[in-house]
Protein backbone atom coordinates (compact mmCIF):
# COMPACT_ATOMS: atom_id res chain seq x y z
CA UNK A 1 0.00 0.00 0.00
CA UNK A 2 1.58 3.50 -0.83
CA UNK A 3 1.55 6.45 0.93
CA UNK A 4 -1.51 9.22 0.00
CA UNK A 5 -2.86 12.20 2.03
CA UNK A 6 -4.47 10.49 4.34
CA UNK A 7 -1.89 8.05 5.71
CA UNK A 8 1.21 8.77 7.25
CA UNK A 9 4.29 8.98 5.12
CA UNK A 10 6.23 7.01 6.85
CA UNK A 11 3.58 4.61 8.41
CA UNK A 12 1.44 3.95 4.83
CA UNK A 13 -0.93 1.45 6.75
CA UNK A 14 -1.55 4.40 9.50
CA UNK A 15 -4.55 6.45 8.47
CA UNK A 16 -4.51 9.93 9.71
CA UNK A 17 -5.24 13.96 8.93
CA UNK A 18 -2.72 16.00 10.57
CA UNK A 19 -0.07 17.46 8.15
CA UNK A 20 3.37 18.78 9.05
CA UNK A 21 3.32 22.69 9.16
CA UNK A 22 6.82 22.70 7.49
CA UNK A 23 6.68 20.75 4.89
CA UNK A 24 2.52 19.30 4.85
CA UNK A 25 3.81 15.51 4.80
CA UNK A 26 0.59 13.33 6.94
CA UNK A 27 1.84 12.50 9.90
CA UNK A 28 0.55 9.88 12.32
CA UNK A 29 0.18 10.04 16.11
CA UNK A 30 3.89 8.06 16.62
CA UNK A 31 5.37 10.71 14.28
CA UNK A 32 3.79 14.08 15.62
CA UNK A 33 6.39 16.48 17.48
CA UNK A 34 4.39 19.24 19.11
CA UNK A 35 5.72 22.71 17.53
CA UNK A 36 4.80 26.04 18.71
CA UNK A 37 1.77 26.08 15.67
CA UNK A 38 0.49 22.63 14.84
CA UNK A 39 2.80 19.50 14.64
CA UNK A 40 6.23 18.74 12.70
CA UNK A 41 7.21 15.79 11.23
CA UNK A 42 10.51 13.78 12.24
CA UNK A 43 12.44 14.50 9.17
CA UNK A 44 11.63 18.33 9.87
CA UNK A 45 12.25 18.08 13.80
CA UNK A 46 15.74 16.46 12.64
CA UNK A 47 16.36 18.74 10.37
CA UNK A 48 15.95 21.83 12.83
CA UNK A 49 17.99 20.67 15.27
CA UNK A 50 21.03 22.47 13.86
CA UNK A 51 19.60 25.57 13.83
CA UNK A 52 18.72 25.16 17.43
CA UNK A 53 22.39 24.39 18.25
CA UNK A 54 23.02 27.73 16.36
CA UNK A 55 20.06 29.72 18.39
CA UNK A 56 21.64 28.15 21.85
CA UNK A 57 25.53 29.18 21.11
CA UNK A 58 24.26 32.80 20.53
CA UNK A 59 22.46 33.01 24.02
CA UNK A 60 25.41 32.26 25.10
CA UNK A 61 27.75 34.34 23.59
CA UNK A 62 25.46 37.45 24.37
CA UNK A 63 25.33 36.14 27.83
CA UNK A 64 29.07 36.57 27.65
CA UNK A 65 29.24 40.06 26.02
CA UNK A 66 26.59 41.06 28.22
CA UNK A 67 27.85 39.65 31.65
CA UNK A 68 28.54 41.44 34.80
CA UNK A 69 32.08 42.99 35.17
CA UNK A 70 32.78 42.80 38.76
CA UNK A 71 36.73 42.82 38.92
CA UNK A 72 37.26 46.00 36.36
CA UNK A 73 34.64 48.14 38.66
CA UNK A 74 36.20 46.61 41.94
CA UNK A 75 39.82 47.95 40.33
CA UNK A 76 38.21 51.42 39.01
CA UNK A 77 36.46 51.87 42.57
CA UNK A 78 40.13 50.76 44.38
CA UNK A 79 42.11 53.32 42.52
CA UNK A 80 39.13 56.31 42.86
CA UNK A 81 39.64 55.54 46.41
CA UNK A 82 43.43 55.63 47.03
CA UNK A 83 43.19 58.95 44.69
CA UNK A 84 40.90 60.39 47.12
CA UNK A 85 43.00 59.16 50.00
CA UNK A 86 46.43 60.41 48.61
CA UNK A 87 45.01 64.07 48.22
CA UNK A 88 43.57 64.26 51.58
CA UNK A 89 46.97 63.02 53.32
CA UNK A 90 49.02 65.28 51.51
CA UNK A 91 50.41 62.14 48.90
CA UNK A 92 50.81 59.33 51.59
CA UNK A 93 49.43 56.46 49.64
CA UNK A 94 52.29 57.55 46.45
CA UNK A 95 54.71 57.17 49.10
CA UNK A 96 53.35 53.95 50.39
CA UNK A 97 52.84 52.13 47.20
CA UNK A 98 54.45 53.70 44.17
CA UNK A 99 56.70 51.81 42.91
CA UNK A 100 60.43 52.43 43.70
CA UNK A 101 63.11 49.70 42.46
CA UNK A 102 65.61 49.73 45.30
CA UNK A 103 62.44 48.89 47.79
CA UNK A 104 61.27 45.58 45.72
CA UNK A 105 62.46 43.11 47.68
CA UNK A 106 62.00 45.26 51.33
CA UNK A 107 58.41 45.75 50.00
CA UNK A 108 57.30 44.16 47.33
CA UNK A 109 53.47 44.93 47.28
CA UNK A 110 54.68 47.94 45.47
CA UNK A 111 55.06 45.82 42.53
CA UNK A 112 51.21 45.74 42.29
CA UNK A 113 50.08 48.68 44.36
CA UNK A 114 51.45 50.71 41.90
CA UNK A 115 48.56 50.42 39.73
CA UNK A 116 46.57 51.75 42.60
CA UNK A 117 48.48 55.24 42.70
CA UNK A 118 48.30 58.16 40.33
CA UNK A 119 49.74 61.72 40.31
CA UNK A 120 47.26 63.97 39.09
CA UNK A 121 43.72 64.05 38.07
CA UNK A 122 44.29 64.11 34.30
CA UNK A 123 46.33 60.60 34.85
CA UNK A 124 44.24 58.50 36.59
CA UNK A 125 41.11 59.74 34.51
CA UNK A 126 42.89 58.55 31.61
CA UNK A 127 44.14 55.75 33.17
CA UNK A 128 40.80 54.97 34.74
CA UNK A 129 38.45 55.30 31.19
CA UNK A 130 41.16 52.63 29.59
CA UNK A 131 40.68 50.38 32.55
CA UNK A 132 36.68 50.63 31.79
CA UNK A 133 36.89 50.13 27.79
CA UNK A 134 39.65 47.55 27.94
CA UNK A 135 38.48 46.33 30.97
CA UNK A 136 34.83 45.49 30.00
CA UNK A 137 36.06 43.50 27.13
CA UNK A 138 38.65 41.36 28.15
CA UNK A 139 36.74 40.40 31.69
CA UNK A 140 33.58 39.81 29.61
CA UNK A 141 35.68 37.42 27.25
CA UNK A 142 38.07 35.90 29.51
CA UNK A 143 36.09 35.83 32.83
CA UNK A 144 36.29 37.54 35.84
CA UNK A 145 39.38 35.13 37.13
CA UNK A 146 41.31 35.24 34.08
CA UNK A 147 40.81 38.58 33.79
CA UNK A 148 42.20 39.80 37.17
CA UNK A 149 45.44 37.18 36.58
CA UNK A 150 45.90 39.75 33.60
CA UNK A 151 45.54 42.68 35.42
CA UNK A 152 47.80 41.55 38.18
CA UNK A 153 50.62 39.87 36.32
CA UNK A 154 50.77 42.45 33.57
CA UNK A 155 50.98 45.20 36.74
CA UNK A 156 54.26 42.61 37.61
CA UNK A 157 55.75 42.49 34.30
CA UNK A 158 55.77 46.27 34.05
CA UNK A 159 57.14 46.85 37.42
CA UNK A 160 59.85 44.35 36.34
CA UNK A 161 61.10 46.00 33.26
CA UNK A 162 60.83 49.56 35.89
CA UNK A 163 63.43 47.74 37.81
CA UNK A 164 66.08 46.09 35.21
CA UNK A 165 65.79 49.48 32.38
CA UNK A 166 65.48 52.21 34.83
CA UNK A 167 66.40 50.85 38.30
CA UNK A 168 66.84 54.75 39.73
CA UNK A 169 63.28 55.36 38.83
CA UNK A 170 60.04 56.17 40.85
CA UNK A 171 56.71 54.83 38.83
CA UNK A 172 52.97 55.26 39.61
CA UNK A 173 50.42 55.03 37.73
CA UNK A 174 48.26 51.57 35.75
CA UNK A 175 49.77 51.78 32.77
CA UNK A 176 51.74 48.79 32.86
CA UNK A 177 48.13 46.94 33.29
CA UNK A 178 46.44 48.93 30.97
CA UNK A 179 49.27 47.62 28.12
CA UNK A 180 48.62 44.01 29.19
CA UNK A 181 45.10 44.52 28.82
CA UNK A 182 45.94 45.70 25.10
CA UNK A 183 47.48 42.39 24.62
CA UNK A 184 45.10 40.84 26.22
CA UNK A 185 42.54 42.08 24.07
CA UNK A 186 44.70 41.28 21.09
CA UNK A 187 45.22 37.47 21.90
CA UNK A 188 41.76 37.04 22.55
CA UNK A 189 40.92 38.83 18.73
CA UNK A 190 43.55 36.63 17.57
CA UNK A 191 41.34 33.19 19.06
CA UNK A 192 38.13 35.10 17.50
CA UNK A 193 40.12 35.94 14.15
CA UNK A 194 39.19 38.87 14.73
CA UNK A 195 41.04 42.10 13.12
CA UNK A 196 43.84 43.52 15.04
CA UNK A 197 45.13 46.03 12.75
CA UNK A 198 43.58 48.92 14.84
CA UNK A 199 44.30 47.52 17.80
CA UNK A 200 47.80 47.46 16.94
CA UNK A 201 47.83 51.37 15.77
CA UNK A 202 46.44 52.13 18.61
CA UNK A 203 49.01 50.45 20.59
CA UNK A 204 52.09 51.83 18.82
CA UNK A 205 50.57 55.37 18.98
CA UNK A 206 50.48 54.95 23.02
CA UNK A 207 53.94 53.57 22.95
CA UNK A 208 55.20 56.16 20.96
CA UNK A 209 53.76 58.81 23.18
CA UNK A 210 55.98 56.87 25.84
CA UNK A 211 58.64 58.35 24.06
CA UNK A 212 57.88 61.95 23.35
CA UNK A 213 55.99 62.68 26.71
CA UNK A 214 58.01 63.45 29.62
CA UNK A 215 57.40 61.72 32.27
CA UNK A 216 55.96 59.05 31.30
CA UNK A 217 57.82 55.33 32.40
CA UNK A 218 57.24 53.65 29.02
CA UNK A 219 59.44 50.58 30.50
CA UNK A 220 56.80 49.71 32.49
CA UNK A 221 54.39 50.20 29.19
CA UNK A 222 56.75 47.91 27.42
CA UNK A 223 57.05 45.49 30.53
CA UNK A 224 53.33 45.16 31.07
CA UNK A 225 52.62 44.48 27.03
CA UNK A 226 55.04 41.77 27.33
CA UNK A 227 53.44 40.03 30.44
CA UNK A 228 49.77 40.60 29.04
CA UNK A 229 50.72 38.99 25.93
CA UNK A 230 52.27 35.93 27.97
CA UNK A 231 50.11 36.01 30.70
CA UNK A 232 46.81 36.02 28.16
CA UNK A 233 48.30 33.15 25.79
CA UNK A 234 48.83 30.89 28.31
CA UNK A 235 45.32 31.19 30.28
CA UNK A 236 43.44 31.04 26.83
CA UNK A 237 45.31 28.02 26.15
CA UNK A 238 44.69 26.30 29.49
CA UNK A 239 40.63 27.37 29.01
Amino acid sequence: MTASSSTCYRHPKRESWVLCQRCGNTICGDCQSAAAVGFHCPDCVSGARPATSKIVSGARLRRAITGTTTVTTTLLILMGVVFVADFFTGGLFTNLFGYIPALTFAEPWRVLTVSFVHGSITHILFNGYSLWVLGNLVERKLGSGRFLAVFVLSSIAGSAAVFFISPAGFVVGASGAIFGLFAALFVVNRGFQGNNISLLVIVGINLALGFILPNVAWEAHIGGLIGGFLATSALVRRK
